[in-house]
């Protein structure tokens, strides 16, 4: 488009020396053109055409989530007894081995039970004894009342009074018996809560949290107090946050990866274990947690850390790709309105450039995301495809364009 101004010159040049009405009509004509060409009413409004060619690459359709790492296999280390913390004997990040002293409670008043018990439990063996004893005496003299109430020596008082002896000796015996069975329950509990003053460690792991100090008063008679937490860090759990609307798209035994904040170029990669069914409810949203397990050889992956996590729903490597704005809707024919797409792939239409302008191209499309989608028919790589054709004339619908779309929603 040339400039106005030389446009107008060479036609001023020639009004010199015509009537002044002329001129001034001659004026307006110009002014009112100037106007049009300074407000770019001569530029053409198609815009330049954007190509790109098809190129082989990788495509991946995913599920993104934000979750955080667990150890698959933790215990928290608590106190059966009460007491003060008298010696803690581990601290973070210990590896420890099952059966390993871990702390040890105050043991002097669960001590002063078992040593009361074992004394009391002495003292009724002495009296049990002693009533064996008087049994023996008893059963002697029974004895010779009988027989000498059989010779008719003794009187019918004095052989009741042997058998009421010996019956009374024979239930202080069975009394004695059941008072000893009690001490001897209740000196094996005491027993057992003198055990439970010295900590040990039910599994090999790592001690990755201390809840309670050294000293401190640990009180379990309402509730279990915790001591350590023990973690076993050769495998993690991930615990991944996933929308309503994505949950659906998830299915047991599809892969899953993650990246973490410290080293976001390393993907490890799991297998999805299973969709906890009770949502958690944040601000509003809701979400459920989707559970993968993955190795950790390195022990470099720790309880509670981010990560950022993609379950991969489809892929293709090594195949024809186009970005996704190249794609435009195919106009299914009028008797096939009503069918699903093939099963080969989805349908849409391609604006190829070739010597003589540009051609629309049907083409089935694999697995696609919000960049790019794989071409599985109808391109060849190389082939140059329009990405970003001209907008429309105003008023233009999309019936006047082949009832094609600008492209597909994903």
């Amino acid at each position: 488009m040339k400039p106005a101004q030389t446009v107008i010159e060479p036609l001023l040049t020639r009004l010199r020396g015509l009537p002044r009405a002329a001129v001034i009509g001659a004026g307006v004509v110009l002014l009112a053109g100037a106007a049009w060409l300074v407000m770019g009413g001569g530029a053409s409004d198609a815009r330049p055409t954007i190509t790109q060619k098809v190129v082989i690459g990788d495509v991946e359709d995913t599920v993104t989530a934000v979750g955080k790492l667990q150890p698959l296999q933790f215990v928290d280390v608590g106190t059966q007894v009460s007491g003060q913390l008298k010696k803690l004997h581990v601290t973070y990040g210990a590896q420890v081995e099952q059966g390993q002293l871990l702390a040890e409670i105050d043991p002097t008043i669960y001590q002063a039970r078992v040593n009361a018990g074992e004394a009391q439990l002495l003292n009724l063996q002495a009296q049990l004894s002693q009533r064996q004893a008087e049994r023996t005496l008893a059963e002697q003299q029974l004895g010779r009342q009988t027989a000498l109430l059989a010779e008719k020596a003794t009187s019918q008082d004095a052989f009741d009074a042997a058998t009421s002896t010996r019956k009374v000796n024979a239930a202080q015996i069975a009394a004695l018996e059941a008072q000893i069975k009690q001490a001897n329950s209740t000196l094996s509990a005491d027993r057992a809560n003198l055990g439970y003053t010295s900590i040990y460690a039910p599994m090999s792991g790592v001690v990755v949290d201390v809840i309670a100090k050294q000293g401190q008063t640990l009180n379990a008679n309402q509730a279990a107090p915790l001591v350590v937490r023990i973690a076993d860090l050769a495998t993690m759990t991930v615990y991944a946050q996933v929308s309503e609307a994505d949950v659906p798209k998830l299915k047991p035994g599809m892969t899953a990866y993650f990246t973490t904040l410290g080293q976001a170029g390393r993907k490890r990669y799991g297998k999805l274990r299973q969709i906890i069914p009770t949502p958690e409810v944040v601000n509003n949203v809701v979400l459920y947690n989707a559970l993968f397990d993955v190795e950790n050889p390195d022990q470099d992956l720790f309880t509670q850390m981010s990560a950022q996590v993609f379950f991969v729903i489809g892929e293709a490597k090594s195949v024809p790709i186009v970005p996704i704005t190249a794609l435009r809707r195919a106009a299914p024919p009028p008797e096939k309105a009503g069918e699903r797409p093939a099963r080969g792939g989805r349908s849409y239409v391609v604006r190829v450039k070739d010597g003589l302008g540009t051609t629309d191209k049907p083409v089935q499309v694999g697995v696609m995301n919000r960049l790019v989608a794989e071409i599985k028919t109808g391109l060849s790589v190389g082939d140059e495809i329009v990405i970003d054709a001209p907008t429309p004339a105003a008023g233009q619908s999309d019936q006047g364009r082949g009832g094609m779309g600008r492209g597909p929603r994903i």
